[in-house]
């Protein structure tokens, strides 16, 4: 179950190079305040630990419900513990979750429908962070979303518009075969920026710590061995309390992200994309 090979060209408001990471965000004015960081629902937090260290991701079901409820089932059942990084190519991205260790396996559970994009209420906390004709760049949590403009919702029939998340480093999406229904186990991490897979695979979170373990993961097609593996894969609720991290990632609706992408627009002018923006997070 191979990804597309990675396009060198992206889109405008995303703006990420298939070359390299993005320019790291610059710092807001002092440092954020206790109301400007946000606690992740522990149901909603993947802590994967590896052979190079640790990630944690925030699962969103914001565009691909039943990939979160998917994956969040896997792991709680420990079917990701112990599984190989099988597939890992620099400035692209890392994909594991195959008990066949090359990409043609899953697991007993149904493939599941194509989940790619999502249509976006006014009611859904969006943050803009860039606009350019009809459309808008923004978040949704730690999600980087491409929405249509929420005017032409007084157009539509439910009165949403069309919305999808993009492929910023650290957004995790669900590998699959040709067939767009065949998504089941296999999942990868983004390494570096590549809009040429939006709209074609479904995303269920995001790494809001540890994109440095993402890009130390050992690079091949496969790896030579030994190749790094995910040696325990939980829930954040679902670890001992002696054990579990707490865990904060900063607000996008909150004054210090703002005054961080204002900083940041004035900087790169014509070069920043919403893929430069990163959340810093907090795990003690």
């Amino acid at each position: 179950m191979k990804l597309l090979a990675p396009a060198l060209l992206l889109a405008l408001l995303v703006g990420g190079t298939a070359s390299g990471a993005p320019t790291p965000p610059a710092a807001a004015s002092g440092p954020p305040t206790d109301a400007d960081w946000r606690t992740p629902d522990p149901q909603n937090v993947m802590v994967i630990d590896t052979t190079k260290g640790r990630i944690i991701v925030e699962l969103d079901p914001v565009s691909a419900p039943q990939a979160v409820a998917r994956v969040r089932a896997l792991t709680k059942q420990g079917f990701y513990d112990g599984r190989s990084f099988f597939r890992v190519v620099d400035t692209f991205m890392d994909q594991t979750g195959d008990p066949q260790e090359n990409g043609t396996g899953g697991s007993t559970l149904p493939n599941l429908p194509p989940e790619f994009a999502f249509r976006r209420s006014s009611d859904m906390p969006f943050v803009s962070v860039t606009k350019a004709g009809g459309l808008e760049a923004g978040f949704i949590g730690a999600m980087p979303v491409i929405s249509q403009s929420m005017d032409l919702g007084l157009l539509t029939a439910d009165h949403k518009v069309a919305a999808y998340v993009t492929f910023c480093p650290g957004v995790g999406g669900l590998a699959r075969a040709d067939d767009p229904a065949s998504a089941n186990s296999q999942f990868f991490l983004m390494r570096a920026a590549h809009d040429n897979l939006d709209q074609k695979y479904a995303v269920w979170g995001r790494v809001i710590a540890g994109e440095d373990v993402v890009r130390a993961i050992k690079t091949g097609e496969p790896p030579p061995p030994p190749a790094d593996k995910m040696t325990k894969v939980r829930l954040l609720a679902d670890m001992p309390a002696a054990e579990r991290p707490p865990v904060k990632v900063i607000d996008a609706r909150s004054p210090w992200f703002k005054a961080m992408v204002d900083r940041l627009k004035a900087e790169k002018v014509v070069d920043f994309s919403l893929c430069d923006v990163e959340l810093p997070s907090q795990v003690k």
